[in-house]
């Protein structure tokens, strides 16, 4: 993997001047950033640009201004966050590709930085218009890749741009990179996947995908229930979708085929109301009333996950197992968390999550800093799963 790619650490940057593709596309509230997480992942990749002497140019984006000057949409707040992270001061260019952004960069000197304003004001962004590419390619020397949730979308600053200067993958994206390898090109076995969320039909591509490549399934949340109604069981007033039900007898029968063990409930959770305090039970599946709704995986359930998850060596997890949000429902997600980052801790299990709700469920759970690595990129890293070729990552590739 290691081979194909150029990495940020291989280039001579001092007195050079490096684009850096971020995403830093951050929660605000009251116009300021209200979790930083994003930022913080990847400002080491650009301060270690900055000690050795690189005049840096962050590129990003923000929000969905569709082609359009949005104010609500500036990146100004994200400058501030970033200039109390990297204890510097962060300007903001607003005239990107034209005469004001080309003496702005001019005006750096090394160890300064620049964040330009959000690309996507520019319709040519996300259609991946070349002459926009040429336009940025203009600002400086080098291009360093380093926002992997956005590298599932062919946008100028992500596709084009890098294949028309000399380019290479910074830290967090080769950390990325490195994180889904271990799981799925070439993991330590046993692996197992656990994989949950409320539809089936978000996720047909990423199942497809895991019964070919791992050795057991552990299915959870609402797309569950839709396995569970395909194997004729009862499934009462529960979240599923009965035009998926062939669609999952399909991927049950390929999971048999290739020698991969699907887990699904065999007892749950039950109320006739989502909200605190509701009343529920525990009950088997094929005792699910009509009026009752699946919201978690019960006591039994999670025993058998976790002895067959304490048995993998590689872990990879998208999703949660029930309504995490709202407890008790949130027993199965946190139990299998924490079942998998004590593995890892102890253990020396490899554990990668990523995409949707993981984040704020494994957050939920008190373990997110406990697993091998948890991916901030959403639909990259989904993709990714799926066994897709991303815009971003192949624009990067050196073979």
């Amino acid at each position: 993997m290691t081979a194909q790619f150029r990495f940020a650490d291989q280039l001579d940057v001092a007195g050079k001047t490096v684009l850096v593709r971020l995403d830093v596309n951050v929660p605000l509230s009251d116009g300021v950033v209200s979790d930083d997480t994003r930022i913080r992942r990847v400002m080491p990749g650009v301060r270690a640009l900055l000690d050795h002497g690189a005049k840096v140019v962050i590129l990003t984006h923000f929000g969905r201004p569709r082609g359009e000057f949005v104010p609500a949409l500036t990146v100004r707040p994200v400058a501030q966050a970033m200039s109390k992270i990297l204890g510097q001061q962060v300007a903001v260019e607003s005239d990107v590709i034209g005469p004001g952004g080309k003496a702005a960069v001019s005006a750096l000197g090394p160890g300064e930085l620049l964040l330009m304003e959000n690309l996507r004001f520019y319709p040519e962004e996300e259609t991946n218009d070349k002459d926009f590419a040429e336009r940025l390619a203009g600002l400086g020397d080098f291009y360093i890749g380093d926002a992997f949730s956005c590298a599932h979308r062919a946008h100028a600053s992500v596709d084009a741009l890098p294949r028309i200067m000399t380019s290479a993958a910074g830290r967090s994206f080769a950390a990325e990179l490195e994180a889904l390898n271990a799981v799925l090109a070439q993991p330590a076995r046993p692996v197992g996947a656990v994989v949950g969320g409320a539809k089936v039909s978000s996720k047909l591509a990423l199942l497809e995908n895991l019964v070919t490549k791992v050795d057991g399934l552990v299915l959870g949340g609402g797309m569950a229930n839709t396995f569970l109604l395909a194997q004729g069981k009862s499934i009462g007033a529960s979240l599923a979708e009965a035009d998926m039900v062939e669609t999952a007898n399909r991927i049950m029968d390929a999971a048999a085929s290739n020698d991969c063990k699907l887990l699904l409930p065999k007892d749950v959770f039950v109320a006739v109301e989502f909200k605190l305090g509701a009343a529920h039970r525990v009950v088997g599946i094929g005792d699910v009333a009509n009026g009752e709704m699946i919201l978690d995986a019960g006591p039994e359930a999670i025993a058998v996950a976790s002895r067959f998850l304490k048995e993998c060596a590689t872990i990879v997890w998208n999703g949660p197992m029930g309504a995490f949000e709202i407890p008790p429902f949130d027993t199965a997600t946190n139990a299998l968390a924490k079942i998998v980052a004590a593995e890892t801790q102890n253990n020396g299990q490899i554990s990668v999550a990523g995409g949707g709700d993981t984040m704020a469920a494994l957050a939920n759970a008190g373990v997110n800093d406990q697993f091998t690595y948890v991916s901030t990129a959403g639909g990259a890293f989904l993709e990714w799963l799926e066994g897709k070729r991303l815009p971003g990552v192949e624009a990067l590739r050196t073979s």
